[in-house]
């Protein structure tokens, strides 16, 4: 669930969300070691969060190009609360920081850290993406969205992101909580709410304990914005949502040439493509692949 709000006349912006359910759905599909669950989990929710703070836009994709264990991260958002996701080497893991925590910012290491607004398309209009990019700060993602957000937006914010890890047993990553919550400040803003804004924050219990104890997105943001008044425009489910299918797979595969499609039916008998977001593997069969080869010959003898 994310919450969408305002305060201060409009001049601070305050988006929330519990993404528990989500992350922990991107690291079952992706496999990912637990260091690497709570990077992708980060991202994942920065990347909604961002996204409810838009008017307009179809899709938002976050990229970090990294040079850490992780070698990249992938977040794509729609308007409608969907995100989908991925990593590089959903396997890499490095030792906990001196504080006993996942080290996100060592597997994620320098690099550049992009975003890309896209509009249009859902309407039949072409617009030009918007596209900012600032250096990494830290690698630990929620003050690498907060620098950008300042840098190549120009708008304060505070970003708070949270992905809570547990091993089972057997080994598995289990994802116990995660959420975070952005505020932005406006042009305008009263400075002595900015500051009272600020000393609350400071004050906030990090997110994943207080999902832990049932807190909701309205929760979190009682929890930073304190006795500071706010409005709620707009509640929305949030979940990991993927746009492969089966037929994008078979469209794809019929679009190459003949020769690889005959000599995948020679020697593959089939095919199989796996999207790089949600990990799911479409297999086309023998008896499918065949009539693509021959309706690829039908139309060159026509």
């Amino acid at each position: 669930m994310l919450v969408r709000a305002t305060a201060a006349d409009g001049l601070i912006r305050c988006m929330a969300a519990v993404t528990t359910n989500t992350v922990a759905e991107a690291a079952r599909r992706h496999q990912t070691s637990h260091t690497v669950s709570a990077a992708l989990g980060r991202t994942l929710t920065g990347a909604l969060l961002l996204g409810a703070g838009q008017k307009e836009f179809d899709r938002l994709t976050v990229q970090v190009e990294c040079d850490g264990p992780v070698g990249g991260i992938t977040a794509e958002a729609n308007a409608r609360g969907g995100v989908r996701g991925y990593v590089r080497n959903p396997e890499a893991d490095v030792p906990l920081n001196a504080n006993g925590k996942f080290d996100v910012g060592a597997v994620v290491g320098g690099g550049m850290f992009n975003v890309t607004y896209e509009s249009g398309f859902r309407i039949g209009l072409y617009r030009e993406p918007y596209r900012g990019a600032v250096p990494i700060v830290s690698g630990e993602i929620g003050e690498d969205f907060a620098y950008y957000l300042a840098k190549s937006e120009q708008i304060p914010s505070a970003v708070m992101l949270g992905v809570l890890v547990r091993a089972r047993e057997s080994g598995e990553t289990f994802i116990e909580a995660a959420g975070g919550l952005m505020i932005q400040v406006m042009p305008g803003a009263d400075s002595a709410t900015v500051a009272a804004i600020e000393s609350s924050v400071g004050r906030t219990p990090h997110t994943t304990a207080l999902i832990r104890e049932g807190a909701r997105p309205v929760d979190l943001l009682r929890a930073a914005l304190g006795d500071v008044p706010f409005e709620i425009l707009e509640e929305r489910e949030v979940g990991f949502e993927c746009t492969c299918s089966y037929d994008r797979a078979v469209s794809l595969v019929s679009s190459i040439e003949r020769s690889e499609l005959e000599s995948m039916l020679r020697e593959d008998k089939g095919a199989a493509l796996t999207c790089h977001f949600c990990n799911e593997t479409y297999r086309i069969d023998e008896p499918a692949l065949a009539e693509m080869v021959e309706r690829d010959r039908s139309s060159v003898s026509e």
